[in-house]
């Protein structure tokens, strides 16, 4: 069955762009043209992605994003924001917000329908089993006995480089911010900053030889992301 994506944006030759380059991939498309109409119709048809801009009329994206995460029947669908709003800080927000992804206009074809394949296509982390051991190119982590394999070596890492490893290694292709780390990782009664979580990835990297991050990918201001295959 063919995946069906919401178009939200309120200038009408993107959707008409964006509209016959996913048909022409064999996606199922419908088109919302302000904040109102992307809610109705994301509530109305349960779309398997939301491709979203963020200056909207009547509700922006922002808005339109904090509603759908509220809602239990749309709070999980995927959300790409597709912005003209390039600025660090926009992207950090989104996603803050729970976006999957942030890409910046002028739109490159082929990279929006290789990021749409990307996020419509991988696993969602909630369905994962929570201990199964996860493998990916040529590391192996264990969560039921906080164990890592990579290259042939077992690497011994502490129970919180353990932690961000495995959060990572979970959502793989996914920026995960710094802020998110420091709410999932650590408890609320311990007060620590974001250069924590950096002097963690660096010793994470470390201890793996990740030298040339073939494995954790920096976000410059953001945060940081597993790289998938």
């Amino acid at each position: 069955m063919a995946k069906k994506i919401l178009l939200v944006d309120d200038e009408k030759d993107i959707i008409d762009l964006l509209d016959y380059n996913l048909r022409s991939e064999g996606y199922e498309t419908r088109k919302a043209y302000d904040g109102n109409q992307a809610i109705e119709k994301a509530c109305a048809e349960l779309p398997d992605l939301i491709i979203l801009d963020i200056m909207l009329p009547y509700k922006d994206g922002w808005e339109v994003l904090r509603e759908l995460r509220k809602t239990r029947e749309t709070q999980n669908i995927p959300v790409i924001y597709l912005t003209a709003k390039d600025s660090e800080i926009d992207e950090v927000v989104g996603l803050e917000l729970g976006a999957d992804d942030y890409i910046v206009k002028p739109i490159a074809i082929r990279k929006l329908l290789a990021r749409v394949k990307k996020v419509l296509y991988k696993q969602p982390v909630d369905q994962q089993p929570q201990n199964s051991t996860i493998k990916i190119k040529n590391l192996e982590i264990d969560p039921s006995r906080y164990l890592v394999h990579y290259h042939d070596q077992d690497i011994v890492l502490t129970k919180k480089e353990f932690e961000i490893l495995l959060y990572l290694a979970k959502r793989p292709g996914r920026v995960v911010t710094r802020k998110i780390l420091l709410e999932e990782i650590w408890d609320d009664n311990v007060i620590v900053i974001d250069r924590t979580i950096d002097v963690h990835i660096r010793k994470i990297r470390e201890k793996l030889q990740d030298d040339d991050n073939e494995l954790i990918e920096t976000i410059k201001g953001v945060g940081y992301r597993f790289k998938a295959d």
